[in-house]
């Protein structure tokens, strides 16, 4: 694969076998040396010109860390420009560490990192271009936006999704824990082709770590209760995002935005409350036509699997492709309800409460261990801004 990035002192050097270096000076800033054999080094000024000096006419996308630019190079060749904003927390140790995973994890599922900019303050990161936007805009967003996703495009998008998400999970030197599986961060090429972007939120852990205690980092309707209320970290909070993503591309609904029912349930609750009616496939998309419905309730079946409160009963997304490509059985037997995070309507006393519910049927079992039905301040677990309150 491709050579490391490293971070140095205030003078410019070369690494063995001609890799790029780092290099950190306090009056000028950041300033990149030469290009290691997977990242192209572009000046702030071929950037600007490329989107037109990121012009909000050229603006795809906001995230957490700053804003993506459209932009077009001279030689024609279409990019996605990530301009980290100025105030963004991601600081030069975590932006160095963005370069240096992503420009050696390649896979067909991944979006691929072309190169960056490191000039003075500016940081900035060139992405391969991916024509039509995001899973969010073409099945979950405004009607004029959307793409008409029949059964078997969807289920070509989940399943390189998982693939890419295995790749990280599985593969990839070190190992990749995501943190932030959305509609939004899966995006879709000419051919619809599904690639995992957005990895300023990526953890990397040696093989000889199973989580670690992190500030929070995600969206709301993906976070693993574990995860959202503990701070820990692992491969299986990737999973529980993913299954609900799987239930988003069945039901078309956003799992952030939509609630069902008298009692306003979120995706992953309403499913399960249909799975106890033996009603599964009402969840399905009504603007699906036709499906194979074992097929789409074994997809649903996959996402409850992914789901479930504990975290030690998900599937690795290595057996979630199997599943979900049918190379092997589903066992639904010791099958543990979901963990439902929600935010109330109402907030008090300065934070914003956070209920976990893991009821269920009596038929079903759920580990007490890991219901989390004692109320915590969760400022000693550095989520300062959240308290658990159970219902």
């Amino acid at each position: 694969m491709g050579n490391s990035v490293s971070c140095f002192g205030s003078k410019p050097r070369q690494g063995q076998n001609g890799q790029a270096r780092l290099v950190s000076s306090p009056r000028s800033g950041l300033i990149l040396s030469r290009p290691g054999n997977n990242v192209k080094v572009f000046s702030l000024n071929e950037l600007k010109s490329a989107s037109r000096n990121f012009h909000m006419m050229n603006c795809i996308g906001r995230g957490g860390f700053g804003t993506v630019y459209k932009g077009n190079l001279k030689d024609g060749t279409q990019i996605a420009i990530k301009k980290l904003s100025v105030d963004s927390k991601q600081g030069v140790d975590e932006f160095l560490t963005e370069i240096n995973v992503i420009s050696n994890v390649r896979h067909p599922n991944l979006v691929q990192l072309i190169g960056c900019c490191v000039e003075g303050t500016n940081r900035l990161l060139v992405y391969e271009y991916a024509e039509n936007n995001s899973l969010a805009n073409a099945l979950l967003g405004p009607k004029n936006k959307c793409i008409q996703l029949d059964w078997q495009k969807r289920v070509a998008i989940c399943i390189g999704t998982a693939s890419g998400l295995a790749f990280l999970h599985e593969e990839a030197q070190p190992r990749i824990v995501h943190r932030d599986i959305k509609a939004s961060n899966i995006l879709l090429d000419k051919k619809l082709v599904p690639k995992i972007g957005d990895f300023g939120l990526a953890k990397l852990f040696p093989d000889s770590v199973t989580h670690i205690s992190t500030r929070v980092a995600g969206t709301m309707g993906y976070l693993a209760p574990e995860y959202a209320l503990l701070g820990q970290l692992t491969k299986k909070a990737d999973i529980y995002s993913f299954g609900v993503l799987i239930l988003e591309v069945v039901s078309g609904q956003s799992s952030s935005k939509s609630t069902w029912g008298p009692d306003m349930n979120v995706l992953v609750e309403w499913t399960w409350k249909l799975r106890e009616q033996e009603r599964l496939l009402d969840i399905v998309d009504p603007n699906l036509d036709k499906y194979p419905e074992e097929q789409m309730l074994r997809f649903i079946k996959v996402a409850l699997l992914c789901t479930q409160a504990t975290s030690q009963q998900r599937p690795s997304m290595n057996q979630v492709v199997h599943m979900l490509s049918n190379q092997t059985e589903i066992n639904l037997q010791n099958l543990v309800p979901p963990g439902v995070l929600k935010e109330p309507r109402q907030r008090t006393g300065g934070y914003a409460s956070l209920t976990l519910d893991t009821s269920s049927s009596q038929s079903t079992k759920c580990n007490p261990a890991e219901s989390y039905s004692t109320q915590t301040n969760m400022n000693s677990y550095a989520l300062s801004t959240f308290e658990m309150s159970p219902r």
